[in-house]
């Protein structure tokens, strides 16, 4: 058996339908005389070109176009045209007249004045629109109205004058724009024009494409060819369904925290400022607590826990507990009752140590979940984030643990370069920055706090000073590096493509 009939035996049902038509190098022609979609043609094509039996070039343009306007506007005109013929027959037009009798709607009525103005072909006058050009300057079609009569056209194809023309549509709504059109190229090789001779005397036989167990049940595949596989041909690509890369690396956090014995904490997004604030020693004229920070929810009031709590946290701001003379200042509960969107996880450990029985301890417990803040939004800042929380609640607990527990996360998701920078936090002493490297960037990058809460916190909501290590850093700063990822705005983006794309998390 020769070479070609190997390959004519390799053909799929589609590759030979279009065989015949392969030299008039037109997809939609080929699409037309075959039945077959678009689509299906393209495939076929890639197929034989695979096979060596015509030259295939595919180019993604960029093509401008008409917008819905822009067809419009080719058939009457465009606004400024209409609005010139016009003004042009009676020279002078009363503002709102025009505006009537020109039949133009606000926007159009605007863009018309505009694009005249700039042609100095009227001007404006105690409430009077005046012609001030010559007619014979508008009777030839102006360089806008000659360019949508050329269009589609590619931009790097456009004369200087169509290049000025374009940049004067280009902002205009709905005239032009910019589409990304395939241009197809294909040639039959020397082997094709061989194969398209050959198959003119050849008896297209049918083959069978896929064993069933209906053929091989009922002896249909008897005395018939199967077509030949080609293994080597690339196939098109498919993106199996999978969860969110960002999920993905949450569900191993939480797999980490769970293997070093810790417990999960979950409560809702949104919380009232008692937990997320005074709970934690945050005074109720801290900066943090002002709207520019804080996403409060409108007129909505949140209901408090029971008032045993709810007074000792109120003395800790006024008085103070364990010898500290607190923030001294009238605490109000309407301020604790103000419902907002968590600006950090350690509110759940705040409620978790109110739930806690000493007689149960030591005990750990971690968080994963979204914090908000209203934050400016840069490369590494979001309004909305991931927080990875911890706190250990055990009378032998020391600063050395807090830190030997973050440097084993941290190991085990994959950072070997992490630093400790002394720092303050309202409800933590002595308390630390967490930075990581981010090798991307070339820049340490802070990804958290962390600390041991102060006797403030603690004294309320267990009765007794017990020392409680608690972080809550960032986690979303944890993915860039893995994910190739420059700008935390990529993480949420929902771009299709780049999900499709995007690496399993495997450490």
């Amino acid at each position: 058996m020769n070479k070609n009939q190997e390959i004519h035996e390799s053909l799929s049902a589609n590759e030979r339908k279009i065989l015949n038509y392969l030299k008039e190098n037109d997809v939609k022609s080929i699409s037309k005389k075959t039945s077959l979609d678009e689509v299906a043609v393209l495939r076929a094509l890639e197929y034989l070109s695979n096979k060596g039996i015509v030259k295939l070039e595919i180019k993604n343009l960029k093509i401008i176009d008409l917008g819905v306007n822009g067809v419009l506007y080719k058939q009457k005109g465009l606004p400024e045209r209409r609005l010139i013929n016009l003004i042009a027959e009676k020279k002078t037009v009363n503002l709102e007249n025009a505006k009537k009798e020109s039949g133009l709607s606000d926007n159009e009525f605007q863009a018309a004045l505009g694009a005249l103005k700039k042609k100095a072909l009227l001007t404006l006058g105690e409430g009077n629109l005046i012609f001030e050009g010559k007619k014979e300057e508008i009777t030839h079609k102006s360089l806008e109205e000659k360019f949508l009569e050329i269009l589609p056209k590619a931009p790097e194809e456009l004369e200087p004058e169509q290049k000025y023309a374009y940049e004067s549509l280009k902002n205009r709504k709905n005239i032009i724009e910019l589409v990304s059109e395939t241009q197809v190229n294909f040639e039959l090789t020397e082997l094709g024009r061989e194969i398209v001779s050959e198959a003119k005397n050849l008896k297209q036989e049918e083959m069978i494409e896929a064993i069933t167990p209906e053929i091989i049940s009922s002896n249909a595949w008897k005395n018939k060819k199967f077509r030949r596989y080609d293994i080597t041909s690339p196939v098109p690509q498919i993106s199996g369904g999978k969860r969110h890369f960002v999920n993905q690396s949450i569900d191993y956090a939480r797999k980490i925290w769970t293997e070093m014995g810790f417990k999960e904490m979950i409560s809702s997004h949104t919380q009232v400022g008692f937990w997320n604030f005074d709970a934690l020693y945050t005074a109720q004229d801290h900066p943090v607590r002002e709207i520019q920070d804080t996403f409060y929810i409108k007129d909505v009031k949140g209901k408090l826990p029971q008032k045993e709590i709810v007074n000792k946290i109120k003395e800790s701001h006024e008085k103070g507990v364990a010898g500290s003379k607190g923030w001294r200042y009238n605490w109000k509960e309407q301020d604790a009752q103000r419902v907002l969107l968590r600006t950090h996880t350690t509110c759940v450990s705040a409620k978790t140590l109110n739930q806690i029985k000493k007689s149960e301890l030591p005990q750990k417990f971690f968080a994963i979940g979204k914090c908000f803040r209203n934050e400016t939004v840069d490369w590494s800042h979001g309004f909305e984030f991931n927080q990875t929380e911890g706190i250990v609640v055990d009378k032998n607990a020391n600063f050395r643990n807090l830190l030997g527990y973050l440097k084993q996360f941290y190991k085990k998701m994959g950072f070997d370069d992490i630093k400790f920078i002394p720092s303050y936090f309202p409800y933590t002493e002595p308390s630390v920055e967490i930075y990581t490297y981010n090798k991307i960037r070339g820049v340490w990058v802070e990804v958290g706090g962390a600390g041991i809460f102060r006797p403030e916190v603690v004294v309320p909501l267990l009765g007794e000073y017990i020392p409680v290590l608690a972080w809550g850093p960032g986690f979303d700063r944890t993915l860039m590096e893995y994910y190739n990822i420059k700008d935390l705005r990529e993480l949420y983006q929902n771009n299709l493509e780049q999900l499709n794309k995007m690496k399993f998390w495997m450490k």
